[in-house]
């Protein structure tokens, strides 16, 4: 049983639609109808609009300790309910149940961080150049916030948008994806029932198009936030400067993997094969692109596609599951292509390669070596469990190859020469490294790209400030 019903959430109340539009919910692992998700109508939309404008007004009028006691409250209930909030995550993005409660977990840790961290949004007093003179600097929250969530990261996605604007002091009106919307609805209920007042978060799905343009074209938000493609992120961009809206753009990655000659091979590859098929490869900080050092590269190959073959693959629910499936059936279409392509460019295919099964979105996770620079893998992010490797022979080569797109989200580096890693990770083009590990994101440090991958963080006392503007007060004392 799914779990969950699904509603809109304006101005403190769970409804349907006043049009009663909507559209199905599809389990992706067996293309079952989990649920039917309710629409917006352009008047429900207004009333959202206009109820983020009551509730801003409400939440910044509270102090930071008030914010914190209920934020604090919604963290503890989201954490209190992670294994039923994450049964419904996997029941509508796929991923294995083991994923989606670490995902809810990180939810309810970076809602306590922000809940903190929204007492620390601290302004400052300048010495003035005369006497009785104070010139105080001020950080107050921006505003009534516009958010779009995409599914790959239902729990996760979401709550940044959400913890960041109400640390901050902002009300919100997020849109996530129609494709996995009972995480967002769940964790809604828990700040609602946490004392959130009215207004202060809404909860809206429609025709993504239709609701973003509305949204963004009103002069109430001052603030876009999105997670999604860079195709998307540049129109939302464009709607968003005719009212000079600040933005936050989270967009797509093409990490590249750069495997030195000294690496640790066999924890390389452990690593690695586990990062780059969990969430079936969609994640925007999947590692994508293999560069394998010439001296390991055969090696590298043939550790790697043993350890694909291993993977197991089903529904999420199931024990022992390692990956799922993928969102819809047109990323099946796209791994194809991306895969007859490479292999028409002199790429071998190593393991997988294939659909699986008669229902639901199942690939099998694939591995390619030789791979072409002049593939399209290599230049399109395949978002999904295809792993590209090729090799490389020298230090100015691998960089220029990796920097070459205009990505620049994740990269990685593997080494156990600490001056080559530090020589590596400044030489790459983007906004997070890791080195001889994966993790990237946490709720205390920042998240985010640079170039075609977006600019703005998330997370991070940087993920506060993007909700914040600064106000100069100078202040003359008079006899």
């Amino acid at each position: 049983m799914y779990g969950e019903k699904l509603e809109l959430l304006i101005d403190g109340k769970f409804r349907q639609g006043s049009e009663g539009k909507g559209e199905d919910l599809i389990n992706p692992a067996t293309e079952e109808v989990l649920a039917h998700l309710p629409h917006a109508s352009t008047a429900d939309l207004e009333e959202a609009l206009q109820a983020s404008q009551r509730g801003f007004i409400a939440w910044k009028a509270k102090t930071a300790q008030e914010r914190y006691v209920i934020m604090s409250k919604a963290a503890n209930l989201i954490e209190e309910r992670k294994e039923a909030i994450a049964r419904i995550l996997t029941m509508e993005n796929g991923k294995p149940l083991a994923e989606s409660i670490g995902e809810v977990q990180f939810s309810a840790d970076a809602t306590r961080w922000y809940a903190e961290e929204g007492k620390r949004a601290y302004g400052r007093i300048v010495p003035a150049r005369v006497p009785g003179v104070r010139q105080m600097v001020f950080k107050e929250p921006v505003g009534p916030v516009v958010a779009f969530a995409a599914w790959n990261f239902p729990a996760s996605n979401a709550i940044r948008k959400i913890a960041g604007a109400l640390g901050a002091g902002c009300s919100i009106i997020l849109k996530p994806a129609e494709e996995t919307p009972g995480t967002a609805i769940a964790f809604a209920r828990a700040f609602q029932e946490a004392g959130l007042p009215d207004g202060v978060l809404n909860i809206v799905f429609g025709n993504p198009a239709e609701v973003s343009e509305y949204l963004v074209a009103s002069p109430i938000p001052k603030k876009v936030s999105l997670t999604g493609s860079t195709r998307v992120g540049k129109l939302l961009q464009k709607q968003a400067a005719d009212t000079l809206k600040r933005c936050t753009m989270e967009l797509g990655g093409h990490a590249p993997v750069i495997v030195h000659h000294d690496a640790d091979l066999e924890k390389t590859l452990d690593m690695l094969v586990a990062f780059k098929y969990r969430n079936a490869g969609q994640v925007c900080t999947s590692p994508t692109r293999f560069y394998v050092h010439e001296s390991l590269y055969d090696k590298f190959a043939a550790g790697f596609a043993e350890r694909v073959s291993r993977l197991k693959v089903g529904y999420g629910l199931d024990e022992g599951v390692q990956m799922g499936p993928m969102i819809a059936p047109r990323r099946l279409d796209a791994m194809d292509k991306l895969i007859a392509d490479a292999v028409s460019n002199g790429a071998k295919v190593i393991a997988g390669g294939e659909r699986l099964g008669n229902k639901g979105y199942f690939f099998a996770p694939t591995a390619l070596r030789d791979v072409n620079d002049n593939a399209l893998i290599m230049s399109e992010e395949p978002f999904g469990p295809i792993a590209p490797t090729t090799a490389f022979s020298d230090f100015d080569s691998v960089i220029e190859r990796a920097n070459s797109l205009e990505y620049g989200l994740a990269s990685f580096v593997f080494t156990k020469d600490l001056h080559l890693a530090q020589k590596t990770e400044m030489a790459l083009n983007a906004g997070l490294v890791g080195v001889n590990g994966m993790a990237v994101s946490t709720p205390e440090t920042p998240f985010g790209g640079v170039n075609e991958s977006g600019y703005g963080s998330e997370s991070g006392t940087e993920g506060l400030e993007a909700f914040l503007r600064t106000k100069f007060v100078s202040e003359t004392g008079w006899a």
